[in-house]
């Protein structure tokens, strides 16, 4: 194999240069479009009338649409081109975000939040391919890491800037749109279709890919294969201990933290001053994206303190986790909420690579791409109960009771994190 030339920005040539800028800043629109929601969507549905158990289950109906699109989709933007793919994902958005603008009804907005899991599923994977081939036969033989590093930086920016708009927006018109006859949040939805709208251009424009020609075996095929894809991925889990208890820890860690991070904005707001609520909302989530990534660049230098046993460092993260779940949700100020919300985010970031780490190290290359899509699987599964479960003890009892009855489930995932580690021992010798 060739040695990688280290990267440097100014030494690349001026195709690979536009190349990095162009994919910067679809990246950045993209998520900035997304962000316009994020921030608000749960108020959005609860000031829709939805309670907090069907808010749980529009989440569930997103979870379950992804889950069971991914893999067929999985291979599309192989066959027939990632541009067009991503350019049904954007539309897929656009329908989207025009079903939640027209209606109150529980029903239809299941349908948006299907349609929003649909384009999850297209989008996948997509565009970033794109750039890594096509920055590949720009720059030959250099180091494609930073360039993806670049574009994750606009990501972040873009979902972050894009969080605090859209909690900002409702306060600066909110009056406006309500003397017209539309909710608050819906200034914050009709920000984010203008700006996928012009998603949708930019991608067009800007977005140079060779036309490739149109398979469309290749979508039947993807539905045929679902069941020899689970089914080659379950039994591989099965021959392999370590990844089964591995992937039963990660579904008891989405049943706990998916729910926080779907409905915390609704335990946020009551605390917050009704004028400038939902701008906290804005900056607090964007807060939280930054946090998690924090989390991520010190997840190694953690590592470090566990001597690199990645399934300590797990355990110590889940625990640590569960102990911040249960603060964050006995918490009645916003001081003492935003401080617990701002750790919780910051050990979720660390909890990510270590997980990464005993996967990756658990399989063979040949069998990589199958494992990853059981694990998307199971955590898309895993989430998706945990909100309805939460739901339902949130609309009987309370939020923080539903939280802490989360809490339970990563200390579940703790026990069997311990028990991978000591099997993983065992292996190593």
């Amino acid at each position: 194999m060739a040695t990688e030339i280290e990267f440097s920005f100014a030494a690349l040539n001026a195709s690979a240069q536009r190349h990095i800028r162009v994919f910067q800043i679809h990246q950045f629109l993209d998520r900035f479009a997304m962000g316009l929601t994020v921030a608000v969507v749960a108020l959005a549905l609860t000031d829709r009338g939805m309670d907090l158990f069907q808010i749980s289950l529009l989440f569930g109906v997103y979870s379950l649409t992804t889950m069971a699109m991914e893999l067929p989709f999985g291979g599309l933007a192989d066959s027939i081109g990632r541009k067009p793919v991503f350019l049904t994902a954007v539309v897929t958005s656009l329908i989207s975000l025009v079903l939640f603008l027209s209606t109150r009804d529980f029903h239809v907005l299941a349908f948006s939040f299907a349609f929003i899991g649909f384009g999850r599923a297209l989008r996948s994977g997509t565009l970033d391919a794109w750039f890594v081939e096509t920055f590949k036969a720009a720059a030959p033989d250099v180091d494609v890491q930073p360039a993806l590093a670049k574009a994750q930086w606009a990501n972040a920016v873009g979902l972050a800037i894009g969080a605090v708009l859209g909690g900002l927006l409702p306060d600066v018109f909110g009056e406006v749109a309500k003397s017209l006859g539309f909710s608050i949040y819906d200034v914050s939805y009709v920000a984010s279709f203008c700006v996928m709208s012009g998603v949708f251009v930019f991608t067009m424009l800007a977005i140079v890919e060779k036309p490739r020609p149109r398979d469309v075996t290749a979508l039947i095929q993807g539905f045929a294969s679902v069941p020899t894809v689970i089914k080659d991925a379950g039994l591989l889990a099965l021959k392999h201990p370590a990844l089964s208890i591995l992937l039963a820890a990660l579904a008891f860690f989405l049943m706990a933290t998916n729910p926080v991070e779907v409905i915390w904005p609704t335990r946020a707001k009551p605390m917050l001053d009704e004028g400038y609520a939902n701008t906290v909302i804005g900056v607090v989530t964007a807060t939280y994206f930054f946090s998690i990534a924090l989390g991520a660049s010190l997840s190694s230098h953690i590592s470090r303190i566990f001597k690199r046993r990645h399934a300590m460092t797990l355990a110590a993260a889940f625990a640590c986790l569960a102990g911040a779940q249960i603060a964050l949700a006995v918490q009645d100020d916003i001081v003492g909420f935003v401080t617990a919300f701002i750790l919780y985010s910051v050990i979720l970031g660390v909890s990510e690579t270590p997980a990464s780490s005993i996967l990756h190290r658990c399989v063979e290359d040949r069998q990589r791409s199958t494992m990853l899509s059981l694990r998307s699987l199971v955590q898309q599964l895993g989430g998706a109960l945990g909100l309805v479960l939460a739901g339902t003890v949130a609309e009987i009892y309370s939020t923080p009771i539903a939280w802490i009855v989360g809490a339970v489930f990563l200390f579940i995932a703790v026990i069997l994190i311990l028990v991978l580690a000591r099997r993983l021992a065992v292996e190593a010798k």
